[in-house]
């Protein structure tokens, strides 16, 4: 219970993101939930926009871009966000979580590595 209450104390502190980002070109296929995630790439370093219609889904892409945000797109590419199951989070999510937030970490990879062509 109290990593769920801290995911969702994540996902309250995320910023609102703006309603222009909510497109279906910006939705993360596989996710039960609608998450919207778009990135731009400043100073050589990638920043995330993000998210979602669940709570609790919202606080776990809080909690990647908290990690992701102000990274190189190279560092993105090779992701692995092994920190998760170091902190147990991924032994207490439902099937259907956890393909979402597999979503979304394949996403941040996908950003990585485009931004990481663009060199």
């Amino acid at each position: 219970m109290d990593r769920y209450e801290h995911i969702i104390a994540q996902g309250k502190e995320l910023p609102a993101a703006q309603e222009a980002i909510k497109t279906d070109d910006n939705l993360i296929r596989g996710c039960q939930s609608k998450v919207w995630m778009t990135a731009e790439k400043r100073e050589g370093l990638v920043y995330f926009t993000a998210d979602s219609d669940a709570i609790i889904t919202r606080g776990l892409v809080a909690l990647l871009l908290r990690v992701c945000n102000g990274l190189p797109p190279e560092v993105l590419a090779q992701a692995n966000f092994g920190f998760l199951a170091d902190i147990g989070l991924t032994e207490h999510l439902s099937p259907t979580r956890a393909n979402g937030l597999q979503s979304m970490m394949k996403q941040i990879r996908l950003y990585g590595l485009a931004f990481q062509a663009q060199n």
